[in-house]
């Protein structure tokens, strides 16, 4: 039997998250990297490469569909097809209309186009989206309906197709994801300034959490970090309450997706962690509590209303991991300092060895913890620059 045909992947991701969403992608098996000094690249092809903003690899369909599901640090998975040169309109309409469109859609499917061009003769986006959208009428022999790509609101149904020029040469891309990855389907209900659940994983992910130990987040909000701590901890799939785009493609096989889920079934640990969540805004807790019941995660999450000062953290070694407030849309950027040089304090008292993780817009407020920070990480959210730090008490 032939082996299933190859397809140009790349995961998308914030910028900063790229060594994280390379290393699930190992975890998953879905590239590995050569043998030190054996020549030649890894075995079965799977290599990857990071790129900014995400990380290019090759894989199957079934490969994309296991991107989908579990990946949790990345934003979408495309396809890439072969970029080509294009210098003309007419050259552009008529290599773009060789790509194998039929693949991904059909009659009734709706599409969106969004087009980047640089340092290119062709630069006026609209003008390239009309020819495209021509192309692949050409090559499907009927009309396609277009609709703009809401990101905020994104349906099912509408076909995102991405359109780069470069130099003049065109890459096309087809999105495989839907809506962005960190929308998993269970947060409905959201506080001020919400925390995306990639960026949850990303913290999670560089505290080297050992998913058994005590995790406490006194500034939980609408609940994402201790929410996707859960979910981590007991091996759920980030992508298992929602819908995909590829659900959508003439080539997607309901059958082996299904099967695929049921490979990646949830064991729960032996002993499952004890994860503590506050907040002193009782809003905010009883919408964390609502998103973790809409996950089925609300009884292995202890949610309390109470400010950062007032923890009761278990004896014992354990993790601290929070996003505390930017001083942007929560808190008043003059108390700031006041609050982070208590939460110090405060660690210190009740959390003596344990592991600390924050999320911090300006670096000077680690410095006003008093706790030492020995791995510091850049990463974007928000449309800002912010760190990922993490240390011990």
């Amino acid at each position: 039997m032939p082996a299933p045909p190859q397809e140009s992947l790349f995961a998308v991701c914030i910028p900063g998250l790229e060594p994280f969403v390379f290393r699930e992608l190992e975890d998953l098996g879905l590239i590995r990297q050569a043998e030190p000094n054996t020549p030649g690249p890894p075995p079965s092809g799977r290599s990857g490469s990071i790129e900014r903003g995400g990380i290019l690899f090759s894989g199957t369909l079934e490969d994309l569909y296991t991107a989908n599901l579990m990946l949790r640090c990345a934003s979408r998975v495309l396809i890439r097809m072969p970029a080509f040169h294009a210098a003309a309109f007419s050259e552009l309409r008529r290599k773009a209309g060789r790509l194998p469109w039929e693949r991904f859609l059909s009659k009734g499917h709706a599409v969106a186009l969004r087009v980047t061009c640089r340092r290119s003769r062709l630069y006026h986006s609209t003008a390239v989206a009309q020819r495209v959208a021509a192309a692949i009428q050409d090559r499907l022999g009927f009309c396609l309906f277009q609709r703009k790509w809401d990101e905020e609101a994104a349906q099912d149904g509408l076909q995102l197709i991405l359109v780069r020029l470069v130099h003049d040469v065109c890459t096309i891309s087809v999105d495989a994801s839907g809506a962005l990855l960190h929308r998993r389907g269970y947060r409905q209900a959201t506080a001020k300034a919400p925390l995306r659940e990639t960026l949850a994983c990303a913290m999670l992910s560089a505290s080297q959490w050992d998913k058994a130990a005590p995790l406490v987040d006194p500034f939980c909000g609408s609940g994402t970090l201790p929410i996707e701590a859960a979910l981590w901890s007991r091996g759920i799939a980030p992508g298992a309450f929602r819908r995909f785009s590829f659900m959508n493609w003439p080539v997607f096989e309901p059958d082996r997706f299904k099967k695929l889920q049921g490979s990646f079934k949830a064991e729960p640990p032996a002993s499952p962690p004890l994860i503590l969540a506050s907040d002193r805004d009782r809003g905010a807790i009883r919408m964390a509590r609502e998103n973790a019941q809409r996950c089925h995660m609300a009884a292995f999450i202890h949610f309390s209303a109470r400010p950062f000062s007032a923890i009761q953290p278990p004896p014992g070694p354990g993790w601290m991991v929070s996003n505390p407030p930017f001083g942007v849309r929560i808190g008043r950027r003059e108390t700031l300092s006041n609050l982070y040089g208590r939460l110090g304090g405060v660690l210190k008292e009740k959390c003596p060895g344990w592991r600390v993780t924050l999320l911090v817009s300006n670096p000077h407020r680690l410095t006003e913890t008093g706790l030492s920070f020995d791995k510091k990480l850049r990463v974007r959210h928000g449309g800002r620059w912010v760190q990922i730090a993490c240390g011990r008490v």
